[in-house]
């Protein structure tokens, strides 16, 4: 079935569906709008946005001469500034410049929109730089008409921001395909809820202009307030992102601070411990010098002195001596010794000593496998401890019997001396710290971490324990 020719035409003129959907939509506000009320409510709203975006230019302009990423802000900031001065000039003597403030507009706004995602072409900006000569030398040549060639002109500057809106939009989506996170979902929920309203405005406003003027002209300042509602909000955002990058920079700023007095403490510790292990080389350095010393010149005196004395008391006493400076000098080299070997030392001298002064000496050795060591510093306190107590035992106990034995007890190493004799004289008043050497003896097992406690009583002998920890 073939249409006669002017129903083909009326059908081919015919506006889609979805544009009468939209007259039909925007009806009601443009019949409001004509009302005196409507008229006043919309020229008052564009006067406050005005005066909201100079300020927000103001306060975008001081951040971005702040800050070198915020740069392309002044882009942002031209689009703000055109608007306002677009506004300004609604007077029909400023109509003239309309279109070339347009063409500013849409050229700062193309330019923010697009490196906001970091995507710049040279052929756009040499096409829009191209595009601010042209607007105003064509309509230069109309001699001051400008009425449809402007209209002209606001149609394409129109359709160029809106493809820039919608191009921005599509690079935001395509980098949230490539890194799915929630920031960069967020961001693009929240720039789409920008761009397509102020995108359907834009069209819809185009529509308006094409389809009826007086519809146009009373629905335009209610759609006009899209754009600048737009920029008021970028620049809000703008504003939020300085303040999120000045927090996340002082947080950086703090966690390096943090970093930076952990390493200076380490460093710290680590000269500490240096100077410690110096401190710890120069005097075990110096002790093996003073026990080689008291070895090689003291020693050799002593010996002398035991095998060519005639008096059998000095030769005795030099004996002492000479021990003695040898267990000095093996506390000097700072050996560890084997308890095993300490063990035998002790039992040797104590058996021999004891049965000299006729006193029978009984001495029971640990159970169990003995694999510690000693300190050399242990070794030597633990020596001159049971070198006391045996002394007391032959000097001032009266005893006939003796029993030494060492034992481990819970990580501790426990040497037991214990007599028959007649035990500590009462007149010491139960203060056994203060007789017999017990003040020195208790003294050397504190060094040593440990402890020495003295149980006596007239009648049933003494009993000293020794106790170390391992």
């Amino acid at each position: 079935m073939t249409l006669p020719t002017a129903t083909r035409a009326a059908t081919a003129w015919r506006p889609p569906l979805f544009l009468l959907t939209a007259l039909a939509t925007l009806w009601p506000v443009a019949a409001h709008a004509q009302t005196p009320a409507g008229m006043y409510w919309a020229v008052t709203l564009n006067g406050w946005l005005a005066a909201m975006l100079a300020l927000m230019a103001t306060v975008v302009g001081l951040l971005s001469s702040l800050h070198h990423r915020e740069r392309p802000a002044n882009f942002l900031v031209g689009m703000m500034l055109s608007w306002v001065v677009l506004r300004a000039t609604a007077a029909p003597g400023a109509a003239g410049l309309r279109p070339l403030l347009m063409t500013l507009l849409v050229l700062c706004g193309v330019q923010y929109l697009l490196r906001q995602m970091n995507w710049k072409r040279s052929w756009i900006d040499h096409a829009l730089l191209i595009q601010c000569l042209i607007v105003p030398a064509s309509l230069l040549l109309t001699g001051g008409q400008i009425g449809m060639l402007g209209a002209v002109w606001h149609a394409v500057l129109s359709l160029e921001l809106i493809a820039a809106m919608g191009w921005a939009l599509w690079l935001r989506r395509q980098r949230l395909q490539a890194t799915p996170d929630d920031a960069h979902g967020r961001e693009f929920r929240l720039m789409a809820a920008l761009l397509l309203p102020t995108m359907l405005a834009l069209l819809a406003e185009m529509l308006l202009a094409a389809v009826s003027e007086p519809l146009w002209r009373s629905a335009s300042p209610w759609l006009g307030l899209m754009l600048p509602l737009l920029m008021l909000a970028l620049g809000l955002q703008l504003v939020n992102h300085v303040a999120h990058a000045r927090v996340d920079a002082d947080r950086r700023s703090a966690a390096i601070e943090q970093r930076m007095a952990e390493r200076i403490a380490e460093v710290e510790r680590s000269h500490s411990q240096l100077a410690e292990q110096k401190l710890e080389q120069v005097t075990e350095r110096e002790r093996k010098r003073i026990a080689a010393d008291l070895h090689d010149d003291l020693g050799a005196k002593l010996l002398t002195i035991v095998h060519t004395s005639e008096s059998d008391r000095i030769s005795t006493l030099a004996r002492e001596a000479l021990e003695e400076m040898r267990l000095s000098v093996r506390g000097l080299t700072g050996k560890p010794v084997h308890l095993i070997d300490a063990l035998g030392d002790w039992r040797a001298e104590v058996v021999s000593r004891l049965g000299q002064a006729n006193i029978l000496a009984e001495w029971k050795s640990p159970a169990e496998d003995i694999e510690h060591t000693f300190q050399a510093r242990s070794y030597v306190q633990t020596t001159r401890i049971l070198r006391e107590s045996v002394s007391n035992i032959i000097k001032h106990s009266g005893a006939t019997n003796a029993t030494i034995s060492a034992a481990f007890q819970d990580g501790d190493f426990v040497l037991t001396i214990q007599d028959n004799g007649q035990g500590i004289p009462t007149e010491l008043d139960g203060r056994l710290d203060r007789g017999h050497g017990m003040a020195s003896m208790k003294s050397r097992a504190k060094q040593m971490h440990g402890q020495c406690l003295v149980e006596s009583g007239p009648g049933w002998g003494t009993v000293i324990r020794l106790t170390i920890p391992l």
